[in-house]
């Protein structure tokens, strides 16, 4: 039995790495095998995986959200499959591979967690995501403005939060305030889900009576804001 608290998280980071990496492999071969013998597989591109990409994302939320520990193993394996195909199309082209991958991800990781492998302190998630935005926009090739590189392609409920997000980072909307206390955190976010849970359903419900798409009203809202916002900051 793994201990609760920093013991349990201590127990997990002692796991033996080379049964993981078997089993990384293992699957890495899978799909090399796949590619080449599936008919199927063999005509995907990109594009055409992508839509299962994000379609595996949401099964992914929605077992983490029910706490469905069993539900959310599976989940992981189909959205690490995912990843492994897509690396694999890469690989293909001499774009990169899975290691490339992994390897681009840790040091960005390493980059955006100055608080972990530098010197700088943030003593709350608050300063941890400000630090974040801060560094990932002065990175090279990102594209500039507080708004640089947020996909308009998302739903419209995740394209207005990362606004949102992006301007209370800059200073321009108010932040949250930070929370304190883990059992604090916990319920005041379960409470919080239920309560912005039911004024969104509310909403949604207005908009059905007044014929309009909600999903299209927030999308026009959204960039409404960033359009406003951007003009105001000089940003192209």
């Amino acid at each position: 039995m793994v201990p609760d608290g920093p013991l349990r998280f201590a127990a997990v980071s002692a796991s033996p790495s080379s049964e993981i990496s078997d089993a990384i492999a293992r699957l890495d071969a899978l799909t090399r095998r796949l590619r080449v013998e599936c008919p199927w597989d063999r005509e995907q591109d990109e594009r055409s995986i992508v839509p299962h990409t994000v379609e595996e994302a949401y099964e992914l939320a929605d077992a983490a959200n029910a706490g469905d520990d069993a539900k959310l193993l599976d989940e992981l394996g189909d959205v690490l499959f995912q990843v492994h195909f897509l690396a694999l199309l890469l690989e293909e082209r001499g774009a990169g591979d899975l290691g490339a991958v992994a390897e681009h991800c840790r040091q960005k990781l390493i980059r955006r967690h100055p608080h972990v492998f530098g010197d700088v302190e943030a003593d709350s998630a608050g300063e941890v995501l400000r630090n974040w935005d801060q560094i990932k926009s002065g990175e090279a090739g990102r594209e500039p403005g507080i708004f640089g590189e947020v996909p308009e392609n998302l739903p419209a409920l995740l394209y207005a939060r990362k606004l949102q997000r992006r301007a209370a980072t800059a200073g321009l909307i108010e932040r949250p305030p930070d929370a304190q206390g883990s059992a604090t955190i916990a319920n005041d976010r379960a409470a919080a889900f239920e309560q912005v849970g039911e004024r969104l359903f509310h909403a949604v419900d207005e908009a059905r009576r007044l014929r309009v798409d909600p999903e299209l009203a927030l999308r026009a809202a959204a960039q409404r804001f960033r359009d406003r916002l951007s003009e105001s900051q000089g940003d192209p």
